[in-house]
């Protein structure tokens, strides 16, 4: 979803079929996909979420949900 340049895009469309991938790119998704990929390095800065130290799942998503409480205000 990374924006091509423009001189790969002439070159894949003058390559037709033969090109690769499409030289598509929507600004909406890579806005979404922006969003969901600094929340979750925001939440890796918190050690057991980052590590995964917890031995069951409910207490990996009390973690995440503590953490989430406390990065709600910081937006």
């Amino acid at each position: 979803m990374i924006p091509i340049p423009a001189d790969r895009r002439r070159h894949r469309l003058r390559r037709g079929g033969r090109g690769g991938r499409l030289p598509a790119f929507d600004r909406e998704t890579r806005k979404q996909r922006n969003t969901a990929e600094r929340c979750i390095n925001r939440l890796k800065r918190w050690r057991g979420i980052a590590t995964c130290y917890e031995e069951t799942a409910t207490i990996y998503l009390a973690g995440l949900h503590v953490a989430g409480i406390f990065l709600w205000p910081a937006r």
